[in-house]
């Protein structure tokens, strides 16, 4: 399982361009490398991110197996409405996980 951390604004004014961080914590294990006991550590990656605001997807990346662990994405989008902001991920066994940070536009 990973965990995210969001750093965005809680408001904003109509128009303004905004800034939005993610840290997913999640090892991204490539299922290259061997353990202690020499036996092969199995792949776990994150395969796909998206974020919607209001609905409508702001970014997204398909990621693979040569991307670090706790992978750190900065980007921009003009706030436009008051609405949800949904930073979604999925694993490579289809498991997704979401968080959901709600802006204020004044």
């Amino acid at each position: 399982m990973a965990t995210i951390r969001i750093a965005a604004p809680d408001t904003a004014s109509a128009g303004e361009v905004i800034e939005l961080k993610v840290l997913i914590q999640h090892p991204m294990e490539t299922g290259y490398r061997s353990g202690p006991d020499g036996k092969r550590i199995e792949r776990d990656i994150i395969e796909t991110f998206e974020v919607t605001y209001d609905g409508e997807t702001v970014f997204e990346a398909d990621l693979q197996p040569g991307i670090a662990a706790n992978p750190i994405f900065t980007f921009y989008t003009r706030a436009t409405t008051s609405g949800p902001i949904v930073f979604k991920w999925t694993g490579q066994d289809g498991e997704s996980w979401s968080e959901t940070h709600d802006l204020t536009v004044e």
